[in-house]
Parts: C-alpha cells; sequence; structure tokens
C-alpha cells in the first residue's frame, strides 16, 4: 500500500450532517471509518436552523461543529478535510484521490456529498440567498409572521410552493416568463389567495423587494424559490451509480436500504433523495392535513 494511504471499513465522501449521521453508526458498530469533507455545506448561508428537534435556532455551524466532536471522538474515526477527487473500484475495493495526494481505500463507501443550489441569474438573488431568499417553508416560513412573500418561479416546481406559502403568509407568484400556470392551476391558486404577477424581475433590492422591469417594486419580506440542484461531486457517476430525475434536479438511485446500483456504494442526504420524484402514482389527489 502507499505510504500516504490509508486503509479503512468505509470510505464516507461527505462530512456534513448525513455523512456524519453515517459515520457515527459506523464508529459505534466498530468499524474503521475514514470521513472527506469538504467543507461546503448547503445550509452555511443561514444564520439559523430550525424544525431539527433540540437544535430549534441555533446556527447550522454550531449544529456541524458538535456533530463533528461527537463523531471524530470515536478511535476508529480519520477526518480527511479537503475534496474527493477520484474514486475507482477494483475487485470490490474502493480507491478514493483525496487532494493533496492522499489516498483511501475501503470495503464499501457512503455517499452524502451534498447538492449545489443553481439559482435564476436574477440581480440581488443570490446575495440574498439563506437570508432572505429561500427554498423550504418549514424552515424558514415562521419567521416571515405572516407577511408578505414572494414565490420566483424557477419551473412548473414553482405551482407547488406557491400553492403551499399562503399558509405562512400573502403569496405573490412571480412568474418572470419561465412558467405559465394552466387553467386549472390558475383556479387552484386563486382559490388558495395567490396573486400572479407575469411582468419579469429586473433585480431584487433591500431586503427583498422585487424590482419589475416596468418600473414598480413589491415590497415583500421574503422570497421563496424551488432551486434546481447538481450533486456537489462527480464520484458517484465516476463510480457508475445510476440516477433517478425529480422536477428539481438529479438524485443518486438508492433501495430502502440506501444502497445504490453499485455493489459496495451507499448514498444518503440531499444528493439521494427528493420530495419531488416524478415516480408517481398516476392521477393521484394531491393531499393536503388542513384545508385552505
Amino acid at each position: 500500500m502507499e505510504p500516504s494511504a490509508v486503509e479503512v471499513d468505509v470510505a464516507v465522501i461527505g462530512g456534513s450532517y448525513a455523512g456524519l449521521s453515517a459515520s457515527l453508526q459506523l464508529a459505534r458498530a466498530r468499524r474503521t471509518v475514514a470521513i472527506v469533507d469538504a467543507g461546503v455545506r448547503r445550509n452555511r448561508f443561514a444564520s439559523a436552523s430550525h424544525g431539527l428537534l433540540g437544535q430549534d435556532g441555533r446556527a447550522p455551524g454550531a449544529i456541524a461543529d458538535a456533530a463533528r466532536a461527537d463523531v471524530r471522538a470515536y478511535p476508529t474515526v480519520q477526518w480527511f478535510d479537503g475534496a474527493a477527487e477520484h474514486a475507482t473500484a477494483t475487485d470490490g475495493r474502493f480507491t478514493i484521490d483525496v487532494d493533496g495526494g492522499r489516498v483511501i481505500h475501503a470495503r464499501r463507501v457512503v455517499l452524502a456529498p451534498g447538492v449545489v443550489d443553481a439559482l435564476p441569474d436574477i440581480d440581488g438573488l443570490a446575495a440574498r440567498w439563506g437570508t432572505s431568499v429561500f427554498h423550504c417553508p418549514y424552515c424558514h416560513g415562521y419567521e416571515l409572521n405572516r407577511g408578505r412573500i414572494g414565490v420566483v418561479a424557477g419551473g412548473p416546481a414553482s405551482y407547488h410552493q406557491a400553492m403551499m406559502l399562503p399558509d405562512w403568509g400573502t403569496v405573490t407568484l412571480f412568474t418572470n416568463s419561465v412558467f405559465a400556470p394552466d387553467p386549472t392551476q390558475l383556479g387552484e391558486l386563486a382559490a388558495r389567495g395567490v396573486v400572479i404577477e407575469p411582468t419579469p424581475i429586473l433585480r431584487v433590492v433591500d431586503r427583498a423587494t422585487v424590482a419589475l422591469a416596468d418600473g414598480r417594486q413589491v415590497v415583500l419580506d421574503g422570497l421563496f424559490i424551488a432551486s434546481r440542484t447538481h450533486i456537489a461531486t462527480p464520484i458517484p457517476a465516476e463510480l457508475g451509480c445510476q440516477f433517478d430525475e425529480s422536477p428539481l434536479g438529479h438524485f443518486i438511485r438508492t433501495d430502502a436500504l440506501k444502497a445504490t446500483t453499485v455493489p459496495g456504494v451507499f448514498a444518503c442526504g440531499d444528493a439521494a433523495r427528493h420530495a419531488m420524484r416524478r415516480r408517481q402514482r398516476p392521477n393521484r389527489p394531491r393531499r393536503r392535513l388542513f384545508s385552505a
């Protein structure tokens, strides 16, 4: 074995919440684990995390730091700061090349690389991501105090988002020349009190004010967008994993035990699941816990 290489039972690619959760159980099973972490959490832009029992309102970085300390306390865990650059499989064993010339040999691989959000090219939108521009109403809707909410259309999934958000405030859907609700959808949106704004967006200013192409400005307390995502590393494709498509991006295909289509490779976290998959029962009615 190369002088710079280590041999472990499991290599975990991704040291954020999903990767740390998997690593904790592996360590407690007395497996040797190497965690490779590029240090780029998806929620690093947010000041607080919500909806996580026991951690509600805590800074995401603080949650990650505490989880990292828990996992690294186990003597069978090794931590690699940096990016996994390449991965190969030979005779049922895996080799992971980490930047800086480091090498990991493993019997199994857990993919937990997370995803990257791709935002529309609207001036001022990306600068407010995580502070007044969001993707999840359950994570950020409550703090808007039933205020003025905008949905910036990114595609058909924005209809679903606009139908949800009236539970958190008054909603305007900015179709922005990328999404046109059909007559049925228009009726359902109207029944939920959603205002449709077809004028294109020029920019976002102040906290969440939308400046339109016709000179008007719509003052809002927060904006939501159903962002498309892509997996944060090419490693799953390099290993030969198959993917599923959803309205918001591609995700690593896994079974009920989180095994991928490549023997010995497992996947978890945002890179391996999404709530809006296309594999749904045809004509299945939309169910709501509460009526409008």
